[in-house]
């Protein structure tokens, strides 16, 4: 791809995002941030600039980007006192409040090094984890309950197209994975706008499907998987696209392939095995197992990683829970690529999966009205974190359990085992 051709890739990518991942509407404020490092890093910036342009040629009255340094981020992991990780400079968090508050618009830009943490002292990784996860619960909160127009896309950054191509140059490999994230995002179709409105109706089609059917559990079983999931009374199927409390539309994943819901967070037993490595708070974990018994995980077991996942589930209570169910078939264009991406806005795309913590309240019927205990009561989950593991495999059957105990099969060898 020649250095013009990419560029008119990138801008309309961006038109994409604002358009159809974040809805922008003239007169919102839009904020640009990537948690995970603290900051967007700058090698981002192209993007960064093409989204700005987008936003203001539909009305945006101000972009504003938390820039970050996700070497900053390791530094301190290795070199600062073990009794400062309580220190935490909320100014990020407080800007990003701020544009909730009024009802602006957030995007995450993700696309940080997977291995940026590892090899590191896993309890000052847990600590650190831990204090951000506090810090910024109070957005998180927020996000979850669609407060606002949100949406999170993928940049090219050099360690992770490095991570996915290791045997291609830098320049190479990410040239490589800026092709698979506009061709993932449908930025490669003769009209973008036009193909995502098509995809967001084709799923929204299947959540209406399950929605009808208002199963009370889900069962899986696969190869090291065998494991029933319940489903709360007034779950919500929902799909790619949702509506905002400021009254917008928006698609708060950029690619997204699947269908989900809420789990019910007494009702999870057996084992699951995933089927990806998972990439948290910088460490790759690699395969592992999760072993549930009246919902909450009673143990893990992962050959790669295991201190990082078990730090992770003992985050709290709520993280020793599941807080999503999502639906992906094993024929999806990520799977399709034939490659991990060590990226879950990717990899959770290619697959099925569950998510261990936070709950988004949207999920349940009228679950944005509820405080914490009203939520919890009903089935739904609170935690700190809300960390996706893939699941899925060509090789799994999952059947819907109706409330006489009647089996209905929903995906079989890993495709929909339904026709619409």
């Amino acid at each position: 791809m020649t250095s013009k051709t990419h560029q008119k890739m990138l801008a309309k990518y961006a038109e994409a995002i604002v358009k159809v991942g974040l809805n922008i509407r003239a007169g919102q404020r839009l904020i640009i941030n990537l948690m995970a490092t603290r900051g967007v890093p700058h090698q981002f910036a192209p993007l960064v600039h093409e989204v700005a342009k987008a936003a203001y040629g539909v009305g945006a009255k101000y972009v504003e980007v938390l820039w970050g340094d996700e070497e900053m981020l390791r530094l301190r992991a290795q070199y600062a006192p073990r009794n400062s990780f309580d220190e935490y400079p909320t100014h990020t968090i407080d800007a990003i409040m701020n544009m909730i508050n009024n009802g602006d618009a957030l995007l995450s830009i993700s696309g940080a090094n997977p291995d940026l943490l590892g090899g590191l002292d896993p309890e000052v990784v847990g600590m650190m984890q831990t204090r951000h996860l506090n810090a910024a619960s109070k957005v998180s909160e927020r996000v979850t309950t669609n407060a606002i127009n949100w949406c999170v896309v993928a940049a090219a950054g050099e360690e992770w197209a490095k991570k996915i191509f290791p045997e291609l140059s830098a320049k190479k490999a990410q040239e490589k994975l800026w092709t698979e994230i506009f061709e993932t995002t449908r930025i490669d179709q003769p009209d973008p706008i036009a193909a995502w409105e098509k995809h967001i109706a084709f799923l929204r089609e299947r959540a209406k499907y399950l929605q009808a059917k208002q199963f009370t559990a889900l069962h899986y079983k696969a190869p090291g998987t065998d494991f029933t999931l319940g489903l709360p009374n007034g779950h919500r199927w929902i799909s790619a696209q949702s509506m905002a409390q400021n009254g917008i539309a928006f698609t708060a994943n950029m690619p997204t392939e699947e269908v989900f819901t809420l789990p019910d967070r007494n009702r999870a037993d057996g084992v699951i095995t995933a089927t990806f490595p998972l990439s948290y708070a910088g460490t790759l974990i690699e395969d592992f197992r999760v072993t549930f018994e009246n919902g909450r995980i009673t143990k893990v077991n992962a050959k790669k990683g295991e201190a990082a996942l078990q730090k992770l589930v003992d985050t709290d209570e709520g993280s020793h829970r599941l807080g999503e169910v999502a639906l992906v078939p094993a024929s999806s264009p990520i799977r399709q690529r034939g490659h991990l991406f060590y990226n879950t806005l990717f990899d959770e795309n290619a697959s099925c999966h569950i998510a261990i913590g936070r709950a988004y309240r949207f999920t349940l019927t009228g679950g944005e009205e509820l405080n914490d205990e009203e939520f919890i009561s009903a089935g739904g989950n609170v935690s700190l974190n809300h960390v996706d593991f893939m699941i899925g495999s060509p090789q799994m059957n999952i059947d819907g359990i109706h409330k006489d105990g009647a089996l209905e099969p929903v995906m079989r060898k890993g495709e929909w085992a339904f026709k619409l």
